[in-house]
């Protein structure tokens, strides 16, 4: 099985990227003159998907011209969030609401996608259905991130994620989430992270290690190393 439909975040402030950010929208920022969305959608495309959606905020006309003006391969619907931003679960729930498929690929654009992650996230996809999951993260050790001073999300053990004191992987911003774990949310600016809270819990969080080194778009610093990289 495969899975139709990416939701790409776009929706971001991108504070940390000021002031670059204050007029170009984090996911328009250019490394090696290719912007960082153009990269995650390029990712997609190699996945096999049939549409995108993607959701904006700050400076989301910028986007939308963007999309319109590159002619993508694909159907890419833009979802904006409203007159206040979502967040990543209210954004996500916003985008899901306009799909009638039910399993979602969930993206975060500040990720340097790359052609290495395409069959570890399809090998991602087969264990999540294969498992009949209504989710699973994307996760890698903290030693593969070229940014040492991210700090761990969560600890590994048998594709189950734990909060635990050690915490050495780190979430790298590729999920997949099944429609129903939004049954019992509305539409509302709420973090996504209370829904993974919510399956933490029940010991249900599920994790497939990536061996990529991890590129991300921390920070100011970490966009200017990675410029000269």
């Amino acid at each position: 099985m495969r899975i139709k439909t990416a939701l790409i975040l776009c929706a971001g402030l991108g504070k940390r990227l000021a002031p670059l950010t204050l007029k170009t929208p984090k996911p328009l920022l250019e490394l090696n003159n290719k912007t960082i969305l153009e990269i995650c959608i390029s990712t997609a495309l190699k996945l096999g998907v049939e549409k995108i959606f993607l959701n904006t905020f700050h400076l989301g006309e910028k986007i939308s011209n963007f999309i319109k003006s590159q002619n993508f391969p694909i159907e890419i619907e833009i979802v904006d969030d409203g007159e206040e931003i979502l967040d990543t679960g209210g954004g996500i729930l916003n985008m899901i609401n306009r799909s009638n498929d039910n399993d979602f690929l969930v993206f975060n654009p500040d990720t340097i996608w790359n052609e290495s992650y395409v069959d570890e996230i399809n090998n991602m996809q087969n264990y999540y259905f294969k498992n009949q999951l209504n989710n699973v993260l994307l996760v890698t050790k903290k030693q593969l991130s070229f940014d040492k001073n991210l700090t761990g999300d969560f600890e590994l053990k048998k594709n189950l994620l734990k909060k635990e004191n050690n915490k050495s992987f780190i979430y790298i911003g590729c999920q997949i989430l099944k429609k129903d774990l939004f049954r019992d949310y509305k539409v509302k600016n709420f973090s996504i992270s209370e829904i993974w809270n919510e399956l933490l819990k029940k010991n249900q969080l599920n994790g497939f290690e990536s061996l990529n080194k991890f590129y991300h778009l921390t920070n100011l610093e970490t966009f200017n190393k990675l410029k000269d990289f």
